[in-house]
C-alpha cells in the first residue's frame, strides 16, 4: 500500500491517486455506517489503489453510494466513469456546469489531446469512461445530501474552473478543497510551514471570483482543508494570507507579461516561458522568506510541473481578458 495513504478522523481516508508520480493527488474516502463516499477519482490507473484500500478494510465497490468529482479536469474526474462502471450502486455528484461533460467526456478528450498528444493522454488518464446520464446528480450551490446520516453541503467555487464545487463534510468540519484552496504538497515544507500557492490552470481561471471561493470557504470555519494536491492543512490565518497573496502576485505576473510582450517579436510560447520563470522565482523566493530547509534546486524540481500549467493558465486568462 503506498507510504503516502493516510487514514484520518471521522472514517476519512486519503489514498494517492499516483498522477504523474507519486505525491501529486489525491482521492478520499468517507465511510458512513458501512457506506463510502469517494470524492476525487484521480485516472482511471487510479481505480486499482483505491480497490486495495477498500478491499484492506473489508469493503467493496458495492458499497459506494457517491462518487463525487470537484471539477471535471481529468486529475479529478479521469477516472469517474471507470468508478462508475464497477460501483453499481453508486451515484455521481457533479456540478451543473461538468455533468455534460461526465456524460459526454469526448471534449474533454479531445482538449487534453490537444495540450498532451496521444501517446501522453494514454499514460496519465488510459480509457475516460461516459457516465450514464440517469445516475447523474447535478450540485448547484448550497446542495445538501444525506449521506447515511452525515450531511455534505456543496458550495459553488468558481474562481479556478466554473465547474467547480467544494464540499463541506458537517461532522469533522472539513471542507474537501479541489483546486479552490491551492497547492501545498507536503514536499514544500519550510521552517514557518508549508508552502501553499494558487492553482491557475487552463482555462477558466478568473482572480476576483477565487479570491470570493476563498472566503466563502473561510466563512464556514472549518477546521481542516482536504486538498486534492495533497492531503490535509490547517487553514490558519497565516495560510490564508500566504494563498490569497499568491493569486494576485500570480495575476500581477501576468499582467506584466503582458504589458513586456505587448508589441514584440515575441510568440505565445516564449510568453509562457516567461511567465513560468516569474512564477518560480515568486514561490522560491517566498520559500526562502519562510525559511528553506532543502536545496534551492529541491524545491524547483518540485514546483516545475505546476508552475507551467500554471503559465499556461495564465496565459489563457490574458488571451480572453479585456485588459
Amino acid at each position: 500500500m503506498n507510504r503516502n495513504n493516510k487514514n484520518y478522523n471521522h472514517g476519512i481516508t486519503m489514498i494517492d491517486a499516483e498522477y504523474a508520480q507519486s505525491g501529486i493527488a489525491s482521492i478520499y474516502l468517507l465511510e458512513q455506517a458501512g457506506q463510502v463516499a469517494i470524492i476525487e477519482t484521480g485516472t482511471t490507473h487510479s481505480v486499482p489503489y483505491v480497490d486495495e484500500v477498500l478491499a484492506s478494510k473489508g469493503l467493496s465497490f458495492d458499497d459506494v453510494a457517491y462518487v463525487i468529482p470537484t471539477h471535471v479536469h481529468l486529475d479529478h474526474a479521469g477516472g469517474a466513469g471507470e468508478f462508475m462502471h464497477r460501483c453499481k450502486n453508486a451515484k455521481l455528484i457533479v456540478h451543473p456546469f461538468g455533468a455534460a461533460h461526465m456524460i459526454d467526456p469526448s471534449k474533454l478528450i479531445a482538449g487534453t489531446i490537444a495540450v498532451y498528444g496521444e501517446k501522453l493522454f494514454k499514460k496519465f488518464y488510459g480509457e475516460i469512461r461516459p457516465v450514464d446520464a440517469s445516475r447523474v446528480i447535478e450540485a448547484p450551490g448550497f446542495f445538501k445530501v444525506d449521506f447515511n446520516g452525515r450531511e455534505l453541503e456543496f458550495y459553488d467555487t468558481p474562481g479556478h474552473a466554473r465547474h467547480h464545487f467544494c464540499v463541506y463534510d458537517i461532522q469533522s468540519k472539513s471542507i474537501f478543497t479541489g483546486d479552490t484552496f491551492g497547492i501545498g504538497y507536503p514536499q514544500l515544507m519550510t521552517k514557518q510551514g508549508r508552502l501553499i500557492f494558487a492553482a491557475t490552470t487552463p482555462v477558466q481561471f478568473d482572480p476576483g471570483s477565487l479570491l470570493q471561493s476563498i472566503d466563502c470557504l473561510m466563512s464556514l470555519k472549518p477546521e481542516i482543508m482536504y486538498l486534492t494536491h495533497f492531503g490535509e492543512i490547517t487553514p490558519t490565518p497565516e495560510i490564508v494570507k500566504q494563498l490569497k497573496r499568491s493569486v494576485r502576485q500570480f495575476a500581477n505576473i501576468a499582467l506584466d507579461a503582458q504589458e513586456y510582450f505587448t508589441g514584440k517579436d515575441k510568440n505565445s510560447e516564449n510568453r509562457v516561458d516567461y511567465i513560468q520563470q516569474k512564477l518560480k522565482d515568486y514561490l522560491l523566493d517566498t520559500i526562502d522568506e519562510m525559511g528553506a530547509i532543502e536545496s534551492r534546486a529541491f524545491y524547483e524540481k518540485n514546483i516545475d510541473f505546476d508552475t507551467k500549467l500554471n503559465a499556461q493558465g495564465l496565459d489563457f486568462w490574458l488571451s480572453k481578458s479585456a485588459w
